[in-house]
C-alpha cells in the first residue's frame, strides 16, 4: 500500500465524474467509475459497492479482485459509530473475502453512503496481506468518495438500482395482467391451428397437417414452460424437489445441454468444460432450468447465426459456469434490472421467443437458494456474459 492516497489521481477522477454528471450522466455507469477510482486512489486490490434495499444488500458495482462478486447478495450492513469502518479480515469469518479471486486479503475498509437520511449502501476497498494498515487519510478519502455516491443517489436518475417494491395490491394486479397476457398468446395459437386441422383436414394436405402439428407442439411446450415459470415465481416453496448435496457440475451441464431444443443445441459451443473440477454443492436438478433460461436468453438477443458459448471453471471456494453470446450486449445500467420480475430489455426476437420477463428473476432465486450468485456483464468485443457461481462441496 502506498504511504498515502494518490491525490493527483483523486483530483483527475473527481473532475471526470463531475464532467459526466454535468453532461447529464448518472446512475450505475458513474457509480462504477467512482468505485474504480476508490481502488486506484487508495492502492487497493479491489473495491465494491453494495446497495441496500428490502432488508439486504447486493453488490452492484465492483473492480479488481472484487469484480467476480457483482450480483452477489449480502446480508450484513456496515454498522459503525462513524462513517468508516476498518476490519481485519483474519478476525472475522468474512465469506466474501474468501471467495473473491486473489484470496490473500488482509484489511477491508468500508464507508457508509447516505443520501439525505437514507442509507443507500456501502463502499468497500480490500487490501492485500502485503499492505500495511490504512491510515486516517485513507479513511477520509473513502468517506469523500462515499459521499459522492450518496449525492448520485440524491439525483434519483437510475439509482437505486433496486427501487422500493410496489404495494402488494399493485404487485398482484400486475401479476394478473402479465399472466393473462402471456398465457393468452400460445393458447390462441394452439386453438387456431387445432380448429384449422378440424375444419380443413383434407384440403391442407400432408405437408400442411405436419406443419400445423409442429406449431401446436412448439406452442404447447412454450405454454408448459411458461406455466412452470409463473407457478415458481408465485410460490415461496423450494424450487426443485431434490435436496441440496454435492454433484458433478460439468456432468450436470452436459446433461442439461442434451435437453435443450435442437436449434439451440446447434448454436451452442462447449468452449471449456474440464472433467477434473471438484464437486459443486447445491441442487443438481436446478442446473437444467438455469442453463435453459440463460441460453434461451442468449439466443433471444443475438443474431440467429451466431455462436453461444458455455464454459466452466473454478475460483478458490466457488465453481462457475458462463453463457456468452455475441448479441447487442447489455447496458451497464441494466445488468441488475434484468433480474427484476417482469423486466425485459428492448430488442430481441420476441415473436419467436415471447416471455413474461420471469426467466432471469427465477434464475437468481434458484441460485441464491443454493448460496450462490449470478450476474450479467457486457462482453468484450460485443455481447453479454451470464455467470453463475456455486459453492464447492
Amino acid at each position: 500500500m502506498p504511504d498515502g492516497p494518490d491525490y493527483p489521481a483523486l483530483t483527475r477522477g473527481q473532475i471526470a465524474v463531475l464532467d459526466r454528471v454535468n453532461a447529464g450522466e448518472s446512475g450505475l455507469p458513474v457509480l462504477q467509475q467512482l468505485v474504480r477510482l476508490a481502488q486506484e486512489v487508495l492502492g487497493a486490490r479491489g473495491a465494491g459497492f453494495a446497495e441496500y434495499a428490502g432488508g439486504h444488500g447486493r453488490i452492484i458495482a465492483a473492480t479488481g479482485v472484487c469484480e467476480p462478486a457483482i450480483g452477489r447478495r449480502v446480508e450484513r450492513r456496515l454498522e459503525s459509530t462513524g462513517r468508516t469502518l476498518l476490519v481485519l479480515l483474519d478476525s472475522v469469518n468474512d465469506e466474501f473475502a474468501r471467495q473473491i479471486e486473489g484470496g490473500d486479503l488482509r484489511h477491508m475498509l468500508g464507508a457508509r453512503c447516505e443520501a439525505g437520511d437514507t442509507f443507500a449502501g456501502s463502499l468497500h476497498v480490500y487490501f492485500g496481506a502485503d499492505a500495511g494498515e490504512p491510515g486516517a487519510e485513507h479513511h477520509a478519502v473513502l468517506e469523500l468518495l462515499a459521499g459522492q455516491i450518496g449525492r448520485l443517489y440524491g439525483l434519483g436518475d437510475g439509482l437505486p438500482v433496486h427501487p422500493v417494491a410496489a404495494p402488494a395490491q399493485a404487485d398482484r394486479d400486475l401479476w394478473v395482467a402479465v399472466t393473462s397476457h402471456e398465457l393468452r398468446t400460445p393458447v390462441t395459437v394452439i386453438k387456431g391451428y387445432a380448429d384449422t386441422l378440424t375444419n380443413h383436414w383434407e384440403t391442407l394436405g400432408e405437408a400442411g397437417r405436419k406443419e400445423a402439428v409442429r406449431v401446436i407442439g412448439n406452442r404447447a411446450g412454450e405454454l408448459a414452460r411458461l406455466v412452470d415459470r409463473l407457478l415458481s415465481a408465485a410460490s415461496d416453496g423450494v424450487l426443485g424437489s431434490a435436496p441440496a448435496g454435492p454433484f458433478d457440475l460439468v456432468e450436470a451441464l452436459r446433461e442439461a445441454v442434451g435437453e435443450l431444443p435442437a436449434d439451440l443445441r446447434r448454436r451452442l459451443k462447449l468452449a471449456h468444460l474440464p472433467g477434473d473440477l471438484p464437486e459443486a454443492y447445491g441442487n443438481r436438478e436446478s442446473i437444467a432450468t438455469i442453463l435453459t433460461e440463460l441460453t434461451t436468453n442468449a439466443e433471444k438477443y443475438s443474431p440467429p447465426d451466431s455462436v453461444v458459448e458455455l464454459c466452466a471453471g473454478i475460483d478458490d471456494d466457488t465453481l462457475r459456469f458462463r453463457v456468452s453470446d455475441r448479441g447487442a450486449g447489455i447496458a451497464p445500467e441494466h445488468v441488475e434490472r434484468a433480474f427484476e420480475r417482469y423486466w425485459q430489455a428492448d430488442g430481441g426476437d420476441r415473436h419467436q421467443h415471447p416471455g413474461a420477463g420471469l426467466g432471469l428473476y427465477l434464475v437468481r432465486r434458484m441460485v441464491e437458494r443454493q448460496h450462490g450468485w449470478v450476474s450479467l456483464r457486457p462482453r468484450e468485443g460485443g455481447g453479454t456474459v451470464a455467470e453463475v457461481r456455486l459453492r464447492r462441496a
